[in-house]
């Protein structure tokens, strides 16, 4: 393929293009399911109807017309890209950023691509002696990801489909409350859209990583639980009563000095979090919870919301 042209075609800048192709090289991709198969596999992911029945209708047949040779090519090497990162633990971008309005193709091309890689991760999984239970676990985050996008209207899929080949490559694992992400000597705390954080649920997920970790990964040694968050940010105190989920949470961690992060916009991650939209005038946000209305009141009043980095022993 003429990258040049892969890339006009696409409406993406050429050294977008160039990085995929170097990244994947001719590493081998991977099949996507049987299309018969498709739905059990998506009901599996926790994928909600509505976005099951997009991925459906749009899938890359033979022929179909909703695919270029373009879109196909993308597809193939961004699965490779990922699958040559197979046991990686960093955020690794699967590709550019296409205009998901151009077609259901263009819509669902990186959930494509997780649906081809559910196979890859699992045989990685089994690998490590890590059980169905914890793999299907982890990768309902592409569920549960679609259905914010879709809330989202479309905003949030740029960050998700980066956050996503955490999952598919082994390196993050959603144990009870938490997600776990593996690291240099820390495993790196997240926190899922998935009911309330309260001390109990989050001392069951870290007594499960203290034994998960050396007995499916007895090489790697951890010190620390670590965690970037805007939950993290002590201004939340000011707002919230002390004994709050997210006050507990914040008493577990030693906050490292404050830097500006590069490449974070803390007030636009709150909003991201908070509300799950990036656009909606603040005066038009919903005040129903007491979190919601703390970063409404911190915004309008000219203030910004930090995003913080803290550990604690693992």
């Amino acid at each position: 393929m003429d990258l040049d042209v892969v890339a006009d075609r696409l409406g993406v800048a050429v050294d977008e293009v160039e990085r995929v192709h170097r990244l994947a090289g001719d590493g081998p991709s991977a099949p996507l399911p049987d299309k018969a198969e498709a739905p059990a596999l998506l009901e599996w992911l926790g994928v909600r109807a509505e976005d099951a029945a997009e991925i459906m209708a749009g899938w890359p047949d033979d022929g179909s017309p909703l695919w270029t040779d373009e879109l196909r090519w993308l597809l193939d090497r961004s699965i490779a890209l990922v699958r040559a990162d197979l046991g990686g633990y960093e955020w690794l971008a699967p590709g550019p950023v296409l205009d998901r309005e151009r077609g259901l193709g263009w819509r669902h091309l990186y959930a494509y691509a997780q649906l081809a890689l559910v196979g890859v991760v699992s045989g990685y999984h089994r690998e490590h002696g890590i059980g169905c239970q914890v793999t299907r676990a982890t990768l309902a985050d592409l569920g549960r990801n679609l259905a914010v996008d879709r809330r989202m209207r479309g905003e949030g899929w740029p960050v998700m489909q980066s956050w996503l080949t955490l999952h598919v490559r082994g390196g993050l694992y959603e144990l009870g409350r938490l997600q776990h992400q593996r690291g240099a000597g820390a495993i790196g705390l997240h926190v899922p859209e998935a009911g309330p954080l309260t001390a109990e649920a989050i001392d069951a997920s870290l007594d499960e990583a203290r034994a998960f970790f050396p007995r499916h990964f007895p090489d790697e040694h951890y010190t620390a639980f670590s965690c970037g968050s805007w939950l993290l940010d002590p201004q939340l105190l000011e707002y919230l009563p002390a004994d709050s989920n997210i006050a507990r949470f914040q008493q577990r961690f030693e906050l490292d000095p404050y830097e500006q992060p590069d490449g974070v916009d803390p007030d636009v991650e709150v909003l991201r979090f908070g509300f799950r939209s990036l656009t909606t005038p603040l005066d038009r946000l919903p005040r129903r919870t007491v979190l919601q209305r703390a970063i409404i009141d911190h915004l309008q009043a000219g203030r910004h919301w930090h995003w913080r980095r803290g550990t604690f022993a693992f």
